[in-house]
């Protein structure tokens, strides 16, 4: 495999209201050892103004946006924090983190970066500055000309890709299709390859309670997952499913799969997010977290916190930066991945 000694990523600072600039920054102090000792190479796609702000708050050196540094180039959209309220949704916030996402596609698009790993976004300000998109993952598969895209989470050994996301759940019942499932299925076994996982066994996580129940419950397992998982395990994929949703997580987490397909948005997110977020007893405020988001089917590689824009701790100076770390982590392994097979 030839991989890339020095990785560059292009990391975004997501919505500026949010938390996105407190761990960009915070991370960057973390892995200050790895970009001078040359592992590592950034380009933080932005606005050089928020992100000062967010190192005076934290009280975090950050010589990387005064000057040249070694390993870290800042691309300055030039957009200040003046008209931007931590908090606050807002078309001017909307508008820089689209602008973020879009340079930084260019960037891979066009060799100027390895992969992309990007800081949250809020969608109603992305929308608010009139870029009508649902999320991350379908903005990107329109910048990237890709034909459709798979949202997975990663927690550790808990992986789970959706075969719908942001959509009512009405209409995800109507997404759930024979190509659909196919596609989401291949993308996440070519995804666990990537990974370095030989014998990668998936579990399709059925869209009704007790898979349907023999159709008491509803038909859609019945007609539409038993027959393409059939006719994926055919094609060779060590696939299984439907499987009920009450348990299949538990089996992922027992190692007995290694990965899940969601039907929809929240089957998949609530096991993973409830695994992923530490929070203090004491205050209920969530205090850290584990977890990653990558979009599959892109021509480029995207990796992503496993978070929102955490409105309501933004500005605090206490937002933890270990999904942005992780995200990193894992973008280089899915970057050095995909060039070994160039």
């Amino acid at each position: 495999m030839n991989i890339n000694p020095s990785p560059r990523l292009a990391v975004t600072m997501g919505d500026p209201a949010g938390i996105g600039p407190e761990i960009i920054v915070k991370a960057i102090a973390k892995l200050a050892p790895r970009i001078s000792g040359g592992e590592l190479r950034l380009s933080i796609v932005g606005s050089r103004s928020c992100l000062q702000q967010a190192a005076e708050a934290v009280n975090i050196g950050a010589d990387w946006l005064e000057r040249e540094v070694p390993g870290i180039t800042m691309v300055d959209l030039g957009a200040t924090h003046d008209r931007i309220e931590f908090g606050k949704t807002s078309a001017e916030a909307g508008k820089l983190a689209y602008l973020a996402i879009e340079e930084a596609v260019k960037l891979c698009l066009n060799d100027g970066a390895d992969a992309i790993v990007t800081a949250p976004i809020s969608k109603e300000s992305v929308n608010l500055a009139g870029y009508a998109f649902s999320g991350h993952t379908e903005l990107l598969a329109h910048l990237t000309g890709a034909r459709d895209s798979v949202m997975l989470l990663v927690h550790g050994d808990m992986r789970v890709s959706h075969i719908s996301t942001h959509v009512a759940l009405s209409e995800a019942v109507r997404r759930l299709t024979p190509e659909r499932l196919s596609r989401v299925v291949e993308l996440t076994d070519a995804a666990l390859q990537d990974l370095g996982i030989e014998r990668r066994r998936i579990a399709v996580a059925a869209l009704n309670p007790h898979a349907g129940e023999g159709g008491m419950f509803g038909t859609e397992d019945l007609t539409v997952t038993t027959p393409t998982v059939e006719s994926l395990r055919r094609q060779g994929y060590n696939v299984e499913g439907p499987v009920p949703g009450d348990t299949v997580f538990v089996k992922l987490r027992a190692r007995q799969y290694d990965a899940v397909i969601a039907a929809y948005h929240d089957q998949g997110h609530i096991p993973v997010k409830l695994l992923g977020f530490s929070v203090d007893p004491e205050t209920g405020l969530w205090e850290a977290l584990s977890g990653v988001n990558v979009t599959l089917g892109l021509p480029i590689v995207r990796t992503s916190v496993d978070h929102g824009t955490a409105f309501d701790i933004a500005g605090k100076g206490i937002a933890g930066e270990g999904s942005l770390l992780e995200a990193i982590d894992l973008g280089i392994a899915l970057a050095a991945a995909r060039a070994g097979r160039r």
